[in-house]
């Protein structure tokens, strides 16, 4: 410090002396009175002794601040460091949160997640992609057809895609619907499920300006898959199936192909979150009130049109349904005679037939009956004898504010969603006609115990109506008779019906997943 001090004064006075001189050479170039320079004043050495002094301490104190500024920036920056370490791990944590949590929300069972099974390892034979068609019931069953194709033929399945298409118009995806995270990761240990196609394999596709797609052979067992549709899937990598209804059979299938299917629908097909959330939502606001029957009530316009059925319709209400009917050409049937086809049982039930069906199997006229359907044809009109007979009929639009329903409308697959979760969750299931949500929700509801479902029988229900209308049997004759018809069509256990070279009028194997239930004493 010393060394330091003596080159600072010695420096200044060196700069101090030549400055002056410059002064002084500028006041006699002026003509000025020439002082003498301050070096060579008496007093001159005191100031300039008390200048370098004030100078060193002005280092000093410069110095100090220098080491205490620096010791603040180390420490703030020490500060930033751990908050940018704490943001990226918020961030790496935020980016799993939808592999953990699935489809953007909560999953409802989150201890999965802390036990997952471990990954399947093998060598992939290529890739499955697959457009389901049809409804949501007939896409789930479908969509679990395919999971079990993939399995066994070794490939890597991607995500399948939905039907945006068909008569509903529906433009949901399977994130839109289904949990896609937990699909994916509870199938781990089977089936590898890609989200989508990897980049070069995109890539192969883009090169080649073709996609391989075709649509498999309805009902074949997995033979046809080994033989027929692995080795396309080897030769092009990447294949396309068009079409997943009804691509598997019945029977006839190994066993583990067929546990696996169950596994899928009734495991790893959760329903999205806001669509858990919403349907659970529904079923509280339904057992807080008491028991409660689910019914299936198809007497919805589009089903009227496209099955011919009319009974009970004003003159101008067939004509609308004719014209519906030829304004789609896919629906290939235009004339069709309705009173046959109801006599023959395929007829979806009028609201008036349900009701004298309900009444005759005593089912209780204080318990809650959601109907879980769109749009009823003709209203309330065609309400009216059901509510006056059940006059707690309910529906989600009903039960729930109009902002929770918001978001699924004009969205026909997630309403049906909602609906089907609570159908599984009822006291009572009743059907009206068999399609496929009817098929799939009985066969889910078997799953968990075989629970009551009502099957109406239509074709048995259509002869007794018309004979009591008809005035040949009594009430009593009429509920008693109706008892008799479904005394074996509650849901109980039973046998599936197989029908050699004949899969396509067999029993569905959702509605009856034998294989998959516990050893029960089977009817016949």
């Amino acid at each position: 410090m010393e060394q330091l001090n003596k080159q600072l004064e010695e420096g200044f006075l060196l700069h101090h002396h030549h400055e002056q001189r410059l002064i002084n050479h500028r006041e006699v170039a002026n003509g000025d009175k020439l002082e003498p320079p301050d070096d060579e004043k008496p007093y001159s050495k005191i100031k300039l002794m008390n200048k370098l002094h004030f100078i060193n301490t002005m280092k000093a104190e410069k110095m100090k601040n220098a080491v205490v500024s620096k010791l603040r920036i180390a420490k703030l920056r020490d500060l930033a460091l751990q908050f940018i370490s704490m943001l990226l791990l918020l961030c790496v944590l935020f980016h799993w949160k939808p592999l953990r949590g699935g489809g953007g929300g909560d999953v409802a069972d989150s201890d999965f997640y802390k036990s997952l099974p471990p990954e399947r390892v093998y060598e992939s034979n290529g890739y499955l992609m697959i457009s389901s068609n049809g409804g949501l019931n007939q896409m789930r069953s479908g969509i679990c057809d395919m999971v079990a194709i993939a399995r066994y033929l070794n490939v890597t399945l991607i995500v399948p895609q939905l039907d945006n298409t068909s008569f509903w118009n529906d433009q949901s995806q399977f994130a839109d619907i289904f949990n896609v995270d937990y699909f994916i990761e509870s199938l781990r240990d089977e089936v590898k499920i890609l989200k989508q196609l990897p980049e070069d394999s995109k890539l192969k596709i883009a090169e080649s300006g073709s996609l391989y797609s075709m649509a498999p052979v309805s009902w074949s067992n997995m033979s046809y898959y080994y033989n027929k549709i692995l080795p396309r899937i080897k030769s092009f990598d990447v294949l396309h199936l068009t079409k997943s209804d009804a691509r598997l059979a019945n029977n006839g299938v190994p066993q583990e192909v067929q546990k696996l299917r169950c596994r899928v629908n009734y495991q790893a097909l959760r329903f999205a979150s806001p669509i858990e959330k919403l349907a659970k939502k529904i079923v509280r606001v339904l057992k807080r009130n008491g028991p409660f029957l689910v019914l299936h009530l198809r007497y919805e316009m589009d089903m009227l049109a496209f099955s011919g059925c009319n009974e009970g319709c004003s003159a101008e209400e067939i004509r609308e349904l004719t014209a519906m009917r030829y304004a789609y050409p896919w629906w290939k049937v235009k004339e069709i005679d309705s009173e046959k086809v109801r006599r023959e049982g395929l007829c979806p039930l009028t609201p008036e037939e349900t009701t004298m069906a309900l009444r005759a199997l005593d089912v209780d006229p204080k318990i809650q009956i959601y109907i879980a359907a769109g749009d009823i044809y003709g209203g309330e009109r065609r309400l009216a004898s059901l509510r006056e007979a059940f006059p707690r009929l309910v529906k989600k639009e009903t039960l729930l504010p109009e902002k929770d329903l918001t978001p699924f409308r004009n969205h026909s697959n997630q309403m049906a969603a909602l609906d089907y979760h609570v159908a599984v969750e009822a006291d009572i299931f009743a059907p009206t006609y068999g399609g496929n949500m009817a098929k799939v929700v009985e066969g889910h509801r078997r799953f968990l115990g075989h629970r009551k479902t009502i099957l109406l029988d239509r074709k048995a229900i259509v002869g007794l109506v018309d004979r009591y209308k008809n005035g040949d049997m009594s009430w009593d004759e009429f509920s008693t008779a109706m008892k008799e018809a479904h005394s074996d069509k509650m849901g109980q256990p039973t046998r599936r019906l197989e029908i050699a070279g004949k899969p396509k009028d067999e029993d569905y194997f959702y509605t009856n997943p034998q294989e998959c239930l516990p050893d029960h004493h089977l009817q016949d």
